[in-house]
Formats: structure tokens, C-alpha cells, sequence
């Protein structure tokens, strides 16, 4: 069965008040989104990924020793990052529950400094990519960064928070100042209690 675009869990101009303009998610999510959907689908037709969940796809179609990844990878990577971005941001939920606190705090000191961690890896990240939040095969918490659609599932990470870099996620609402995005997607966009969820 063809992977289908997922419904926003809110509405485009639900997010207009935090940082997040409705014109940002006309374009970003039922355009770019939307064709990672369509030329995933493509890619896969009549392969031996046809049918399989994305999660197998990713892992099964990354190559670590590649410079570029295949277009099959690119497309679904990014259907599979996108799924994930809509669901950790919200309206609602930026109150951050106690044992998340706990969990920032004993990995990394602080949340203020998990928080400059993470805007330092987005912003630090040379062209397209994402910044992410994971939690590693020990339970240990780390900030990541990745390039293209690469994402944490390469690596055997739970992804518990991603802000993509790319410039289509920002550009219309803060033209060029990635730094002042990513400071603006932590204080107002985060929702906190999806992340406390995929520990």
C-alpha cells in the first residue's frame, strides 16, 4: 500500500502565534512534504522495499560510505522526518514534564545547556539537515546533527526531538537567521510532552 501525507495534528495557522506562519506550513508540509510522499512512492514502485514499513526502508537503503545517498533514501528518510516534525511541535504542551527535566538535567547538566547544545548542532549544520535530540542504545541522552534527510534511525537512535534546518522550514518566517529559528522552535514550538513520550 502507498504511503499516504499525513494530516497536520493542527491547524496551518495554529502554530502563526509561536513563530510558525500558515504560509510556512502551506509550503512545508502539502508541498514538501507532499512530494517526498509522491517521489517516495515512485522510487519504491516495483521494488523490493514495495510494502515495507519506512522504518525498514531507511535502515535497509543507507549507506554509510556514501557521499550522496540514494534517491530512494532521500524520499523516504524525509516522509519519515517530516511525520515525526509535525507531531513534536503544537500549540499546546510546552510545559515540560518532570521526568524529561530529570532525563536533560542528568545528561546534560542543565536544560539551558541541552538547549545551547542543540541550537549550536542545528545552527552548525553546513547546508540542509536536521538537529536532534536522541536517545542512544544505552539510554543515554545525546544532540545530534545530520545532513540531508539523514536521521537518527541510521544509527540505531530513538529520535526524541528533530528540527529541520533546511531553509524551506524557515526562510519565509525568519529569512536567513537560522540561530533565531532554532531559539524561537525550543522557547515556543517544542511540544514537550510528545518528546517525554518517545523516551
Amino acid at each position: 500500500m502507498a504511503f499516504e501525507l499525513p494530516d497536520l495534528p493542527y491547524a496551518h495557522d495554529a502554530l502563526a502565534d509561536l513563530g510558525m506562519s500558515a504560509e510556512t506550513l502551506e509550503f512545508h508540509h502539502d508541498l514538501h512534504h507532499n512530494a517526498y510522499v509522491t517521489n517516495g512512492n515512485a522510487a519504491i514502485a516495483g521494488t523490493e522495499w514495495e510494502g515495507k514499513s519506512l522504518e525498514d526502508i531507511i535502515t535497509g537503503t543507507y549507506d554509510a560510505n556514501a557521499v550522496a545517498q540514494n534517491g530512494i533514501f532521500n524520499n523516504i528518510s524525509q516522509l519519515w522526518n517530516h511525520n515525526q516534525f509535525w507531531e513534536m511541535m503544537g500549540p499546546n504542551g510546552n510545559a515540560m514534564p518532570g521526568e524529561l527535566e530529570k532525563a536533560l538535567v542528568e545528561n546534560f547538566g542543565s536544560v539551558d545547556e541541552f538547549k545551547s547544545q542543540f541550537s549550536a548542532a542545528g545552527a552548525g549544520q553546513f547546508g540542509s539537515g536536521w538537529c536532534w535530540l536522541v536517545k542512544n542504545a544505552d539510554g543515554s541522552l545525546a544532540v545530534t546533527k545530520t545532513e540531508n534527510g539523514v536521521n537518527p534511525l541510521c544509527f540505531g537512535q530513538t529520535a526524541l526531538l528533530g528540527c529541520d534546518v533546511w531553509e524551506h522550514s524557515y526562510y519565509i518566517d525568519f529569512r536567513n537567521k537560522r540561530p533565531v529559528y532554532l531559539t524561537n522552535f525550543l522557547e515556543k514550538l517544542v511540544n514537550w510532552e510528545n518528546v517525554a513520550s518517545r523516551m
